[in-house]
């Protein structure tokens, strides 16, 4: 019994990881690495810029677990700085590689 539960979890989390793997979307706030989570609410934009300059990397941290991802491609963000964003694209590890980028509609702080 022990063994059949286990092959079952072990299943499972393949499946789960193997999902992942594939192109998916998510909303978020395009932030910077050193505010991270702090930073993914409307008006951080400035914020998020100025880090950046300072040696910061754009980071995607995402709306439903606030989970920080890094992202691939520096350059497909920039202009997204600080914004609430639906992306598509695929997540290895921590890292988002960007398929495509839009603005998102503004979360209601409510």
């Amino acid at each position: 019994m022990k063994i059949r539960f286990a092959s079952i979890l072990v299943v499972a989390l393949l499946v789960g990881a193997f999902a992942f793997a594939g192109d998916a979307s998510w909303t978020g706030y395009i932030t910077d690495s050193k505010c991270g989570a702090k930073a993914a609410h409307e008006g951080a934009a400035e914020c998020t810029v100025k880090c950046v300059k300072e040696g910061s990397k754009y980071v995607f941290v995402n709306d439903a677990d606030k989970k920080v991802y890094a992202i691939a491609d520096q350059d497909k963000v920039a202009a997204h700085a600080g914004h609430h964003v639906s992306v598509k694209g695929s997540v290895e590890g921590d890292t988002l590689t960007i398929a495509s980028i839009d603005m998102a509609p503004v979360k209601n702080s409510k």
